[in-house]
């Protein structure tokens, strides 16, 4: 059990904000994750928060996950204070990071998002993990790993069907065959420059320009990565009729598009 007092980190937010799909609230104020082939719970009072790991894991892997290496409040002072709606979407999702995640994972589960809401994609996700993904034990119980490319890359294209992919289950199979056959390399992706990830990543079937920005963001940590999808483009329609002032945030406008994205869902009620 490891024990912090972190600013600016709220495991809601960070459940909710879309940047994952197999993380959710187990209790009150208790959330679980599973992230590759590790599961953790973890409870949040305030700024008061409960690792139920071992401190060795957390410093191995989750404390770089949570992105707890980062002071967001640096980003959070930048905001144009004359820029009204976006000091609202910042006030609105102060707690949420941007998560540090496996790049196979995230690429598979942005494959799943085009079209797709994140509750039936939680739902497709987890469909393939239970069916192709090794079982694991942890104090809670079983559960289930995400599937290695190997798992799914001797499948039919139609195969994920089953799992309710539809359409996106030739995505993910070929994605799974291109990896395993080593034509696209990972480890080489994670090491290249935003530029270059992107058009690498956007060189595999399905992976637009929305779901290649989304993996950059995501898995690599690219800040620069600025995702637009509906609801972004609502909102810059209606806020930003020049377009996102990304010269004002640069290098860091992935983060600005998290607390919009975040804002866009759920902050109806602080609507100005």
């Amino acid at each position: 059990m490891v024990k912090k007092t972190i600013d600016n980190f709220e495991l809601e937010q960070i459940c909710q904000s879309g940047q994952c799909f197999r993380m959710k609230q187990v209790g009150e104020k208790r959330y679980a994750v599973i992230a590759g082939s590790r599961y953790l719970e973890a409870e949040q009072q305030g700024k008061e928060c409960i690792f139920f790991c071992e401190e060795k894991e957390f410093d191995d892997f989750w404390r770089e996950y949570f992105d707890m290496e980062e002071d967001y409040t640096k980003y959070i002072r930048k905001v144009n204070p004359r820029d009204d709606y976006l000091t609202v979407a910042v006030n609105f999702g102060l707690g949420i990071r941007i998560l540090r995640q496996d790049l196979w994972e995230t690429l598979v589960s942005f494959l799943i998002s085009q079209q797709n809401n994140i509750k039936r994609i939680r739902r497709c996700v987890e469909n393939i993990c239970e069916r192709y993904g090794e079982k694991k034990s942890s104090v809670i119980g079983e559960y289930y790993a995400f599937p290695k490319p190997e798992a799914l890359a001797s499948l039919d294209e139609d195969a994920l069907k089953a799992c309710n992919l539809g359409y996106r289950s030739k995505y993910v199979v070929r994605a799974a065959r291109c990896v395993a056959a080593g034509e696209f390399d990972l480890d080489a992706v994670g090491k290249m420059s935003y530029g270059r990830a992107k058009n690498e990543l956007m060189k595999l079937f399905g992976v637009g320009e929305k779901v290649a920005d989304c993996i950059c963001l995501f898995a690599l940590h690219h800040l620069q990565a600025f995702p637009m999808d509906t609801h972004m483009k609502q909102a810059l329609d209606a806020h930003y009729k020049r377009g996102f002032p990304n010269r004002r945030y640069h290098g860091y406008q992935g983060v600005m598009q998290q607390y919009i994205f975040y804002y866009e869902l759920f902050g109806q009620n602080e609507r100005m």
